[in-house]
């Protein structure tokens, strides 16, 4: 039976906190970004410098990569893992 696309699960919205001039944090979007063609997610991407609250619980953890409070990995950008969790959403 085919699913109507009208009625399809909403993609996986993911946050990921980064900083200008950030170049771990660069290279963690773009391979979100390439990660985006195999799979259906969203990316809010937020600056941690825009916000005293993000700074104050994330400013020596970008780049970061959240699904709400979930931590999916920070640093590097983790593939498998973020695939397995991609997988199971």
């Amino acid at each position: 039976m085919r699913q109507n696309p009208e009625s399809r699960i909403p993609p996986v919205s993911l946050i990921l906190y980064t900083r200008h001039g950030c170049h771990l944090c660069e290279d963690f979007e773009q391979e979100l970004r390439h990660l985006q063609q195999e799979y259906p997610f969203d990316i809010d991407i937020r600056n941690v410098d825009a916000n005293p609250e993000w700074r104050a619980a994330y400013n020596d953890l970008v780049p970061l990569l959240l699904d709400g409070s979930e931590e999916i990995c920070r640093y590097f950008l983790d593939r498998e893992r973020l695939r397995r969790y991609l997988g199971s959403a």
